[in-house]
Formats: structure tokens, sequence, C-alpha cells
């Protein structure tokens, strides 16, 4: 279980494409006290700690999760967005969020709205009833309010904290985000269509 606040945004330093995709990021969390078998939030996947070294930790990902995420995509360099999992008494600051990836976006707009930015997204058709203005969503692991729906798209502005703490300063139309709806939407769209 995550927040959605992103305390590092970590490098993928190896990778290795083979039945799993092997990775090794590069973060500033002391990784001596990272255990095997922790699981942290890789722009918006859970993904599980199998190796730690000095400075970096290492993850793989399935077959299920390079169909659902950006992983694929990623090469050495590419910018990651991490979170550690929370730990009761934890500070919810942003919204629960499962690491479990719904779908991909695709970024339409970034423009500059007064001293932030604002990003149109372009989200898959069967996940645009979960999104609704004022409501939640993680973004490549970031929580986000919702500013505006419209058919298939969805806008969010971006503090200057949140573009200088997260790779969304870097981030240009055209590319791909995680995307994970939110939790309660999840399941009250599930409870109305089954009947008790």
């Amino acid at each position: 279980m995550f927040t959605g606040i992103v305390t590092d945004v970590g490098r993928v330093r190896r990778l290795h494409r083979g039945e799993l995709l092997d990775l090794t990021i590069a973060t500033a969390f002391e990784t001596s006290a990272i255990p095997v078998g922790a699981s942290i939030a890789c722009s918006g996947a859970c993904l599980t700690v199998v190796a730690v070294e000095p400075a970096a930790f290492a993850v793989q990902a399935s077959v299920e999760t390079l169909t659902r995420t950006t992983l694929g995509e990623w090469e050495e360099g590419t910018p990651v967005n991490l979170e550690k999992s929370l730990r009761l008494g934890d500070e919810l600051g942003g919204h629960l969020v499962l690491g479990h990836v719904d779908g991909m976006v695709r970024i339409l707009e970034r423009r500059p709205e007064a001293e932030s930015v604002r990003f149109v997204f372009e989200a898959p058709e069967e996940l645009m009833p979960f999104i609704a203005p004022k409501g939640s969503v993680a973004l490549d692991g970031v929580s986000l309010t919702v500013n505006e729906v419209a058919q298939n798209r969805f806008g969010v502005n971006i503090i200057p904290h949140t573009l200088a703490c997260t790779n969304f300063g870097s981030l240009r139309p055209g590319q791909r985000m995680n995307l994970e709806i939110d939790l309660i939407a999840r399941y009250v769209a599930r409870l109305l269509r089954q009947p008790p």
C-alpha cells in the first residue's frame, strides 16, 4: 500500500530482457535498510525487491506487468518515481494507492497555466468511467487530483514542487504514463455491477 507521494526519483541503472524484465534501479534510498522481499512502487507499479547493492536495488517485472505498464519501454537512464510501502502510523499524504497499474495513458498536451503546468491525457475508454472531476488518480505513482474530464480525456495541474520532485518535469506530449484508478471507484463500480 502506498499514498502516491514520491520520495525519490531513481534511474534505471541496468536492465536485462528475458522471460522476466530484470531491472536495477539507482536510488538515493539507504539500500542497506531495504530488505529483499520489500515492495517499492516504481513509477506506480508495485515491484518486489530481489536484491540490493550500494545505492541501487533490483526488481523483476512479469509479462502481466509489461502488458499493463510502461516498464517495457524503459531503457538505461529512464527516470523512475519511487515510493516505499507504507508502515502503520505513516502519514497518508496523497490517497490510497495499491501499486496495481490499470493501464497506460498518453500525454496529449503540456502547457503553462499560471505558475503550474496543465497536462491533458488520453486514457483507455474502459477506464474513463472511473475517472471523475475532483477525484484521485495515480500517474506514474504520483497522487493527483483530476481537474476536468471529457470523453476519453482528462486533465491535471502539476505544481512546481511536483515538477521538480517527480518525472513530470521531463515528460512531453506523446509519452505514456502508468495509470491507477482510485481504489474506491474500483470497488463501487464492482458493487454496482454485482447483485448481493
